[in-house]
């Protein structure tokens, strides 16, 4: 079936385009163009949907998610992750990070190798074909844990977190598979430097957090290959003036993305609009650090093995902050309506940029003929009106 999607703007993840016709068909685009030069009147085999007022983009891409609709990534299984990519398609992310939280190696290493066969063979959660249900599929694989601070763990059980380790880190690269993507580590800890260096060298970005680092340590840590920053303000050292610490380093480096949680409970407004002057287009990340609650209602659940209450939008475990339950559609309003920023700019913390940071502008970030048809459709404020898989409206 040959889908017609017109709006009055597109980002398709490096500019903009007004009056966009997106011709797609058998869930593939076939054509980007504007009306100026596009035929968009609709036959017997054709279906056009307008979007009057809105901006088209690329869907989604999530970098640091655990789980959502009652499912933990640390499970591991098709219907965990297909039960969390429908969940997550709905609300315009088609593509995705399952993350990991500090575990036993044990569980990781089966988390981490029940993910890489769903990454290698997207049929099992019912993915794979132009007449697929929408789900968002896993791209890689985020380690958020053992390589963590025990003064900024969080949430992460201090007995399960472990010391830098080349050969642990690598049996969990092996078990799977080589897509791990992304790992967050605190660069103060002994070893974490040759860490990075092996872990760049193999493929993985690392991404700094859950650290107590001095600017110095966190210096040393980009210097061995760190090119970002896990959900920046928390779980980190605090600004000070003559100390500026892993926070202030990661506001003042330009080369470096760094990652933000936009729920205005984990970042208040001013916060985020301080990161977004410091950080600008190019280095943002919108993340989610949403848990197995998301999309459900308040109550009790796990993240990873460890129970968290949930009550009024906010997460917490004995009484620190546990993840969220927020979704990146309403991170992208709530960032609008913070920051101040122009649509097509927020955009980008959610598409290009994470791409670009991840290495996967090949999957995920942009739109160009030949790729699947997942989009989505926001209006000036940055609110989600539709999310599109396969060129056509996902039902909420």
């Amino acid at each position: 079936m040959r889908t017609v999607l017109t709006a009055e703007k597109l980002w398709d993840g490096s500019s903009l385009i007004n009056e966009p016709v997106i011709v797609a068909e058998d869930g593939r685009i076939v054509s980007i163009s504007n009306r100026a030069s596009a035929e968009t009147s609709a036959s017997g085999n054709e279906r056009v949907h307008h979007y009057p007022g809105a901006t088209l983009a690329p869907a989604f891409l999530d970098v640091h998610t655990h789980g959502a609709a009652g499912h933990d990534s640390m499970e591991g299984t098709p219907e965990a992750l297909r039960a969390i990519g429908a969940f997550l398609a709905r609300h315009g992310t088609a593509n995705y990070l399952p993350t990991t939280v500090t575990a036993s190696v044990d569980a990781t290493l089966r988390a981490v190798e029940g993910i890489a066969k769903i990454i290698e063979n997207p049929a099992l959660i019912g993915a794979g074909g132009a007449d697929e249900r929408p789900v968002a599929l896993p791209v890689g694989i985020h380690l958020e844990g053992p390589f963590l601070s025990h003064e900024k763990r969080g949430v992460h059980p201090p007995e399960l977190l472990l010391a830098p380790d080349i050969r642990l880190f690598d049996r969990f690269f092996e078990a799977a598979r080589g897509h791990v993507r992304l790992m967050t580590l605190a660069p103060e800890l002994p070893g974490a430097i040759e860490l990075a260096t092996h872990a760049t060298a193999r493929g993985v970005r690392i991404s700094m957090g859950h650290s107590n680092a001095t600017a110095a340590e966190t210096r040393t840590c980009i210097a061995a290959g760190a090119v970002s920053a896990t959900h920046t303000f928390n779980a980190m050292r605090p600004l000070d003036h003559q100390e500026l610490g892993i926070l202030g380093t990661v506001l003042t480096n330009d080369s470096l993305y760094a990652e933000l949680i936009c729920d205005g409970i984990h970042v208040q407004p001013p916060a985020v609009k301080l990161w977004w002057r410091a950080k600008g287009p190019e280095r943002a990340i919108l993340i989610t650090d949403a848990m197995t609650a998301t999309g459900m209602p308040d109550g009790e659940y796990l993240l990873g093995g460890f129970p968290v209450q949930v009550a009024n939008g906010k997460a917490t475990a004995r009484g620190v902050l546990a993840g969220s339950v927020l979704t990146l559609d309403r991170a992208l309003a709530n960032f609008v309506a913070f920051a101040g920023a122009p649509v097509d700019q927020a955009l980008r913390l959610l598409t290009s940029n994470p791409a670009a940071m991840t290495g996967l502008c090949d999957r995920a970030g942009s739109l160009a003929v030949g790729q699947p048809a997942h989009l989505v459709a926001v209006d000036s404020a940055g609110k989600l009106l539709t999310a599109i898989h396969n060129g056509e409206p996902v039902a909420a």
